[in-house]
């Protein structure tokens, strides 16, 4: 089933100024998508267009089946959730339990209904110890994780992640990264659509959208992304330090082909 589709999809933020130009792809369910590409590129502009932020200038775009537009507008925001890059802009509630059981609120879900739905999406994501701590006394990755607790309760069948690592340290990426990894043993039908400056990030995605000045360069697999030299230059980009280690390894003669964590790598390569 494609779980996203857009079909010459464009966006002008003023007349003849692309920020999307004539876009096309399909998305499988279940499928990890990365969207990569330098600031002005047009990856925020294509988050906001599949949640009907920004009113579609040509194109057709459809989420499970329904068409975006004025009369699905509502129920296809009630099948996308979103994360932003700085999670302290989603805190609502005072505590950690509260801020999970805003949008369970907004659904009008029972309050006796609610508390083990809170529970069981704070112990996936890592927070059950926090419930009743203040957010912004959580650090970087513990937010995003509670900003993610409160999406996933909503059980969107897509998930936007924007930029939501690019303000965090390299811990606190491992746990949102560990998190994305769970939530896809978890929900193997759960679309998940990152964009990212993390080239790191990306090449653990099932395919990768590079995006160049509003147009898309390539839509493949990580490794045939950032194996073609000749593009990432062109979209400066640099490649995944576990893609310049398996080259490495293999002019050696060691074969890491198959892992996908650096820590993985690491621990082949000490056998």
């Amino acid at each position: 089933m494609k779980s996203v589709i857009l079909n010459k999809v464009s966006y002008c933020y003023e007349p003849d100024v692309y920020a999307v130009k004539d876009l096309s792809l399909e998305v499988e369910e279940g499928s990890y998508i990365s969207l990569v590409g330098h600031n002005g590129s047009g990856k925020s502009t294509i988050a906001k267009l599949l949640i009907g932020l920004l009113p579609l200038g040509k194109g057709e775009i459809y989420i499970n089946g329904l068409k975006l537009n004025r009369k699905n507008l509502t129920a296809i925001r009630s099948q996308v959730g979103i994360v932003f890059q700085n999670p302290d802009n989603q805190f609502i509630g005072a505590t950690v339990e509260d801020d999970i059981a805003f949008g369970l609120e907004n659904r009008m879900v029972a309050h006796d209904d609610m508390q083990p739905i809170i529970e069981e999406f704070a112990r996936k994501v890592g927070v059950s110890d926090h419930l009743k701590k203040e957010p912004t006394r959580l650090s970087g990755g513990q937010k995003q994780r509670v900003a993610l607790a409160g999406v996933l309760a909503l059980s969107p069948k897509v998930l936007i992640l924007d930029e939501a690592t690019s303000m965090l340290d390299p811990r606190g990426r491992r746990e949102v990264s560990e998190v994305i990894r769970e939530m896809r043993r978890n929900y193997p039908k759960l679309t998940i659509i990152s964009i990212t400056h993390d080239v790191e990030e990306a090449y653990n995605s099932d395919k990768v959208m590079l995006m160049k000045n509003g147009v898309l360069k390539a839509f493949d697999t990580p490794d045939k992304i950032f194996e073609n030299e000749v593009l990432i230059k062109e979209c400066e980009l640099t490649k995944p330090f576990l893609l310049e280690l398996k080259d490495e390894c293999s002019k050696h003669g060691i074969d890491i082909e198959n892992v996908t964590t650096i820590e993985e790598a690491v621990e082949k390569i000490c056998q």
